[in-house]
């Protein structure tokens, strides 16, 4: 078996105290104790003298949940000295990092090494533990979210033991951990899938509402990757397909790369978004302008570089995943919700799909699944927009993405996942004092 071995610096366990807000700012924690363990025994001593303390325990990554999922009175744990990778296995198709590894890092590693994720959300800021247990997605007509790429895991249990699992290994550990809300342990290592480095060429095109939403089926059907974004107070859409090629390489040139993803998608839209919060009135016209900003291309790249984009504009989100044939007539109502209303909305709707998978509480686990996205700029007002489009996904069997904004709760859910007390039952037993509960899993998963 060939193994390849890296690994990033550690530094000495140390505790601060200071206050914890996500990349939104809509989510604060002001915990007693703030600390960043430099190894995996220090992780461990830290979850004990917790328990010794009456004190809970909560991971944070990189803050780019919308949820209070990561918020605790008690002790917040940095998990940025626990990153790097463990071991490259060729052999076997996978790669082991430390939990706290951000995604950008390793896609970066892998390109080096010749070798690509098969799937990937749209951005690369998290951390690996936390995009696999709040259940980041990208699109996929077959490949489905970064956790179902997981072939294995590590994590620190509530009496501060170490419990490896994988389908062989604690099985039943393992299909609840891989999405697990933190709610079941704190992640300190994971195993993906990787294959060797392909190329993938987008193509990105302009098409109307009525055209995407009539032909969405065969669209899916046609490409590995398909996603589009519809601006609302339009019938504009722009859609992407991104399919595997054998070549050429033909990035997008650097001028018009920097015109279209920095200056219009990022530094334009900031400033039409500042606009669009304080004079709500002129988002329509703004909305009618941007839809037509954006013109078609087609580039071949590796894969990281065409899942992922730069967002340096902040919102704040609320997603929702329904069953894949319910998306039309779902996205159909969100799109008269809004023509009637009068809302103002400056930021596009994302639309996604991921095939159906074995996870227990997955968004798109037995069944497969398109994804709506809602966002506002931050700042923004969004109860209104928000709540008017949750009752139209739940009327449609919608499942809320664990790390975006929702109001559901256990009850909910308890008939939504048909494995959901499978998972609190897992709970139960690897958690029993709760000690790594706060507000939102009682909110998501009950006492």
């Amino acid at each position: 078996m060939e193994t390849t071995r890296y690994r990033t610096p550690r530094s000495k366990a140390h505790e601060r105290r200071r206050v914890w807000q996500n990349w939104d700012g809509n989510v604060t924690a002001r915990p007693v104790r703030d600390i960043a363990p430099s190894s995996v025994e220090e992780l461990r001593a830290v979850v004990r003298q917790a328990a010794e303390d009456g004190l809970t325990v909560k991971p944070v990554g990189s803050g780019h949940s919308f949820t209070p999922a990561a918020v605790t009175d008690g002790v917040l744990v940095r998990l940025d000295h626990l990153a790097g990778i463990r071991a490259i296995d060729r052999a076997a198709g996978t790669v082991t990092v430390d939990a706290g590894t951000r995604l950008k890092t390793l896609n970066l590693a892998l390109a080096r090494e010749g070798l690509s994720l098969t799937n990937m959300g749209d951005i690369m800021e998290q951390t690996v533990s936390g995009a696999i247990s709040t259940g980041t997605h990208g699109t996929g007509r077959e490949s489905a979210s970064i956790a179902a790429q997981v072939r294995g895991l590590e994590l620190v249990t509530a009496d501060g033991s170490l419990l490896t699992c994988s389908e062989r290994q604690n099985p039943e550990v393992f299909a609840a951990a891989r999405i697990g809300l933190g709610a079941l342990g704190v992640v300190t290592a994971v195993t993906l899938a990787v294959e060797p480095l392909f190329l993938l060429t987008a193509r990105e095109e302009p098409m109307t509402f009525d055209q995407v939403t009539a032909t969405f089926d065969e669209l899916h059907a046609e490409n590995e990757h398909f996603e589009f974004y519809w601006f609302p107070h339009t019938d504009s859409c722009n859609t992407k397909r991104n399919n595997r090629s054998a070549g050429p390489l033909a990035p997008v040139g650097r001028l018009s790369g920097w015109f279209e993803d920095e200056f219009l998608s990022n530094g334009l839209f900031q400033v039409v978004s500042s606009l669009g919060r304080g004079v709500p009135a002129t988002i329509p016209a703004i909305a009618k302008i941007s839809s037509r900003a954006l013109s078609a291309r087609t580039y071949t790249e590796i894969p990281y570089k065409v899942f992922t984009s730069p967002r340096r504009v902040r919102f704040t989100e609320m997603e929702y995943a329904v069953p894949r044939a319910a998306l039309v007539d779902t996205l159909r109502e969100l799109k008269a919700m809004v023509d009637r209303s009068d809302l103002r909305i400056s930021f596009p709707v994302e639309v996604r799909t991921a095939p159906a998978d074995d996870i227990t509480l997955s968004t798109a686990s037995g069944r497969e699944s398109a994804y709506i996205a809602v966002h506002v700029y931050r700042g923004t007002p969004y109860h209104q927009y928000f709540s008017a489009a949750e009752r139209i996904f739940t009327a449609h069997d919608g499942r809320p993405h664990w790390g975006k904004l929702h109001t559901r709760g256990a009850d909910d859910f308890a008939k939504a996942y048909p494995r959901f007390a499978e998972f609190t039952a897992l709970r139960d037993r690897l958690d029993p004092d709760r000690r790594f509960g706060n507000a939102y899993l009682r909110q998501v998963l009950g006492d």
